[in-house]
């Protein structure tokens, strides 16, 4: 994981993404059930699923433009990479944008209402494992 401002490039350590309320964490692919198990007993998630986006993902574009634009849920977004990787760009609590670049075995939860995008890296592709409390909690609400 890799985690900057925007807008001078300074770096982002894991200790100011948890004082804005963004938890970070890291496992190895296929060894990653534990951290998952854990999070889900403390963070109240009842369910979870699998995504990939890629190459062959029919509409990529549209998906690929809705996820770009800013918007936060009424839940939390926990994603677990398991393959290819991403980009979370985050609102900081004074209105600065936080790029977080996530790559296999990183674990990141963006805290609900907090104003953010999604972006696939130049391998476009990723595959994620994602936890919800509530599937209707995760409906984007777009800024502006």
């Amino acid at each position: 994981m890799r985690a900057f401002h925007l807008d001078d490039e300074s770096p982002i350590d894991r200790a100011t993404l948890e004082a804005e309320g963004i938890h970070v964490d890291r496992a190895e692919p296929g060894a990653h059930e534990p951290v998952i198990a854990a999070l889900m007993a403390r963070g109240g998630y009842l369910e979870r699923d699998e995504v990939r986006m890629g190459a062959a993902t029919p509409d990529l574009d549209a998906l690929r433009a809705k996820f770009a634009e800013e918007h936060h849920h009424d839940d939390d977004e926990v994603r677990f990479v398991l393959e290819g990787e991403g980009i979370f760009d985050i609102r900081s609590r004074a209105d600065r944008w936080m790029r977080v670049v996530v790559h296999p075995g990183d674990l990141i939860v963006v805290p609900r209402d907090r104003h953010h995008r999604f972006l696939l890296t130049d391998t476009v592709s990723i595959r994620c494992v994602r936890l919800f409390r509530d599937r209707q909690g995760w409906v984007p609400h777009y800024r502006g």
